[in-house]
């Protein structure tokens, strides 16, 4: 069996980090996946001078490091997107509504460490509505993924424009990244907030305020 990543770069499949690649692997393709990580991080540990094979708190980590990757962390990239069932806005509702904040967690693809935050979309709505539980699913499956908040903040924007198909659309995600916590400055007060506006949000300088009022009721504190 050729190997994943020649295989995709046959097919001339996008497979980045932050890259959906569910549609070219299959059950048999994952658990390789899977078993192969765990052999590299093996050897990572090795390299690291970590004597798995005597040290009982680590003699399994390999194993369970993979399985968290492929299974939990990264699933965005290995899982279909969540089934989302749209349907007629039949009343024309035509206010601004809010949705947050969603809790996400996301992976920093500099140095693999988390990234924990909340995600707040408004929406100016077009013909189409959906439950509100999606934008939680939705929301989840892209962050679970190697990236960086800018590029994910516009992948969520993209996505919910294409399954709702709004008059208007703004994503703010508010995240702290643990590579600033852990490691480098150690700084724990600081966060990263991006925003997506997309049409009447982005040309209507009063539905953008009127997002920004609604989502300080739901926690977001900005300025």
């Amino acid at each position: 069996m050729m190997p994943l990543l020649d295989r995709l770069a046959q097919l001339g499949v996008p497979h980045m980090a932050n890259d959906n690649i569910a549609a070219d692997v299959d059950a048999r393709a994952l658990a390789i996946m899977e078993r192969e990580a765990g052999v590299a991080i093996r050897q990572l540990l090795a390299a690291l001078a970590i004597d798995v094979d005597n040290d009982q708190n680590t003699r399994d980590t390999p194993r369970r490091v993979a399985k968290m990757l492929v299974r939990e962390l990264y699933w965005g990239r290995y899982q279909p997107q969540p089934e989302v069932t749209s349907f007629d806005n039949t009343r024309q509702v035509d206010e601004v509504y809010t949705v947050g904040p969603i809790t996400v967690r996301s992976t920093c693809s500099h140095h693999l460490v988390p990234v924990l935050g909340k995600v707040w979309v408004g929406v100016l709505p077009g013909q189409r509505l959906i439950g509100l539980s999606k934008f939680a699913r939705l929301a989840q499956w892209v962050m679970a993924r190697p990236q960086i908040q800018e590029e994910a903040t516009a992948q969520l924007a993209d996505l919910l424009c294409q399954v709702i198909d709004p008059r208007g659309l703004a994503v703010v995600m508010r995240a702290e990244h643990l590579c600033m916590t852990l490691r480098g400055v150690r700084d724990h007060d600081t966060t990263m907030v991006t925003s997506v506006m997309r049409g009447a949000f982005l040309t209507n300088g009063d539905a953008r305020a009127e997002f920004l009022r609604l989502i300080a009721g739901q926690g977001y504190a900005h300025g």
